[in-house]
């Protein structure tokens, strides 16, 4: 983000409720607690202005907690595991963000081998672990950068395998505060959307995930690994590297986004520092100094452009945070 921009938010007014949130979080988790928290630096496309308020959490309890006094104060809420599915407004998020660093999983192996998994561990993490105990299902989430939590948000998935096909059920704070455990069904996942997502990120109506219990089928390790391998090598044929959000529209009925945007004549096309990527077209990179303004045009363009020539509607895959005009 251009730093002129960061400098000028990060000197903006923090409303009293969440003044009031700081020294209650400061008191409980002390100098994990920060003011203005650049969000550019927990993106993985690097751009967006500052969090009136920054916590990181590492267990349940503290997630919770953070939560519950977010509420208490009027506060809005956006909680973020890796954000990688997360656009990021240049004027930064108000209200609390919650960095979800709750890890941990056990495994169940006898009958049909399950896991408990807390929300914030790293899904390719996840995946090897399983590997290791010859467990098979979650191969396809070897490359995916996201966490538990936003799988089931997102309905997460790759190479023909999705979080809701391994979703035995998940353990949810609702927005009245209360904890409940809900099966499968009750997400109404579909093509990398959900029940969860419906709601805006960081919205009062959000629930917050914490924990899922995950089923496996059993294989050996080596199988599990060549998998892995396979898709590895696919991933990196098949999309650019560099600083970017993945896959930036969903892929419409019996066709692909990146093809409809190559199509349209527009690889290679920047705005800015954003630039649609020469490599997959559904990928939009920031090759530097980028704002989140420049993908939002490029998002326009790109969708305005393949509505006219096609008659297509492209729906969006990530999800835009924070505060917009």
């Amino acid at each position: 983000m251009h730093s002129n921009k960061r400098s000028f938010y990060a000197t903006g007014e923090i409303s009293p409720n969440v003044l009031a949130l700081e020294a209650e979080l400061g008191a409980i988790m002390g100098d994990r607690v920060r003011r203005h928290e650049p969000m550019a630096q927990h993106t993985p496309l690097r751009v967006g202005g500052p969090a009136d308020l920054w916590v990181t959490v590492v267990t349940l309890d503290e997630l919770i907690t953070a939560v519950r006094l977010a509420r208490q104060h009027r506060c809005p809420v956006l909680l973020i595991g890796s954000g990688a599915n997360l656009l990021v407004s240049d004027k930064g998020v108000r209200g609390l963000v919650i960095q979800n660093r709750c890890e941990g999983t056990t495994f169940i192996l006898h009958d049909r081998p399950r896991a408990f998994v807390l929300s914030g561990t790293h899904l390719a993490s996840l995946a090897r672990l399983a590997m290791r105990h010859g467990l098979s299902g979650l191969e396809w989430a070897i490359g995916v950068p996201g966490t538990l939590g936003g799988a089931l948000v997102n309905n997460a998935g790759a190479f023909g395998g999705c979080i809701a096909d391994r979703l035995v059920r998940a353990e949810l704070l609702t927005p009245s505060g209360e904890r409940v455990w809900q099966p499968t069904e009750w997400f109404e996942y579909g093509y990398r959307s959900s029940r969860l997502k419906d709601a805006t990120a960081g919205s009062e109506g959000a629930y917050i995930v914490l924990q899922a219990e995950l089923c496996f089928d059993r294989a050996s390790p080596l199988e599990i690994e060549d998998r892995m391998n396979h898709f590895n090598a696919q991933r990196k044929r098949t999309q650019p590297s560099g600083a970017s959000l993945g896959s930036v529209f969903k892929n419409p009925p019996g066709d692909y986004a990146g093809r409809l945007i190559e199509a349209a004549g527009l690889k290679g096309r920047q705005i800015g520092g954003a630039r649609i990527s020469e490599h997959h077209a559904n990928f939009f990179l920031n090759i530097g100094q980028a704002c989140a303004g420049d993908f939002v045009a490029l998002i326009e363009l790109a969708r305005e452009t393949v509505r006219a020539r096609f008659g297509v509607e492209m729906e969006l895959e990530i999800q835009r945070a924070g505060e917009w005009e």
